[in-house]
């Protein structure tokens, strides 16, 4: 994420913020121009600014009354529904982050409108009326909104003996889903994953039966990052990739505040096969570091995950296939 300035004043800005505190500008969030602007004639914010908590911008002249990132979203809460508004605005903020980070990398955000069919799309859902389960079908990513409930995602947390659960976290696993058919086209690409990864045709439902029955196995730390990532290839693709995304976004953050070199950030990424080693060495002290100032702070580790040489391969084959698709 980068560092953001009032354009009017320099006040130091945070991504969520539409007005500045320093000069009273109004501000807009501008994707084009991965920026934060004033908001002036031609712009306007998105319809979704209260219910939403949206700041990005859309054009006052006809056109698209939401901004990109709200109109991803198949289907939310009503406006009547007070209770679920609020969780509603949660998960948007946390989809916001993760679209900025996937135009940063470059990569395809082809919505609904464009292929009906295949387009990504974002159902919002709450599991206080209804059964919902978190997951992707056919570029449809469903989140319960219950997951912007503390209280609730720790519990399942513990429950699942997750070491880590966030809104933006589920969304990376998610979008992890939809990119596989979208990155993995090329037979030696498919070859390669199937080294890697293993068979993406395996059966899922015996596999997450036999998951949640047996558990992962025991060394299961010294080849995937997450004990979930052991149950199918197609979790083991989507925990990796979402790991790659965070990655690559706190590495850019900590650069944009000044707590690690420019060396990764997005809008100017490394390149070459030594791109991705140059990631890695630049994350593993940044990582060892915020997991000691959390510790000096009574919290648990930051980022508590082990990335093993296999673990590592995985996510060097998932950032060759984003680089070879920047655009």
């Amino acid at each position: 994420m980068r560092d953001f300035n009032c354009p009017q004043c320099g006040q130091r800005l945070a991504f969520e913020n539409s007005l500045c505190l320093g000069c009273g500008s109004p501000l807009g969030f501008s994707l084009d121009e991965r920026a934060i602007v004033v908001v002036g004639a031609g712009s306007r914010l998105c319809d979704n600014q209260h219910v939403a908590q949206c700041n990005w911008l859309v054009s006052s002249n006809c056109g698209p009354t939401l901004c990109a990132s709200c109109r991803l979203t198949r289907t939310r809460p009503s406006d009547s529904d007070s209770a679920s508004l609020p969780a509603y605005g949660e998960a948007e903020a946390a989809k916001r982050r993760l679209v900025l980070e996937l135009a940063e990398l470059g990569l395809p955000l082809v919505g609904r409108e464009t292929d009906p069919e295949h387009g990504l799309a974002f159902d919002l859902l709450s599991s206080a009326e209804r059964a919902v389960t978190t997951g992707h079908e056919n570029g449809v990513v469903t989140l319960d909104l219950a997951e912007g409930d503390d209280v609730h995602r720790e519990q399942l947390r513990v429950e699942m003996d997750e070491p880590y659960r966030t809104l933006l976290g589920h969304f990376r696993h998610e979008i992890g889903h939809y990119y596989f058919p979208v990155l993995v086209t090329a037979a030696a690409d498919l070859n390669r994953f199937r080294e890697l990864f293993g068979d993406p045709d395996t059966d899922y439902q015996k596999a997450l039966d036999r998951h949640y029955a047996e558990g992962a196995p025991p060394d299961w730390e010294s080849a995937y990052v997450s004990s979930y990532a052991t149950m199918h290839p197609a979790e083991d693709w989507a925990e990796t990739f979402a790991h790659y995304l965070h990655i690559r976004d706190t590495l850019d953050t900590a650069a944009a505040v000044g707590f690690a070199p420019s060396g990764a950030t997005l809008d100017r990424p490394q390149s070459g096969p030594a791109a991705f080693g140059r990631i890695i060495d630049l994350w593993l002290p940044l990582a060892w570091a915020l997991n000691m100032v959390n510790r000096s702070m009574g919290h648990h580790d930051l980022y508590p995950f082990v990335l093993a040489d296999p673990v590592l391969d995985k996510m060097r084959f998932i950032h060759d296939l984003c680089a070879a698709d920047e655009r």
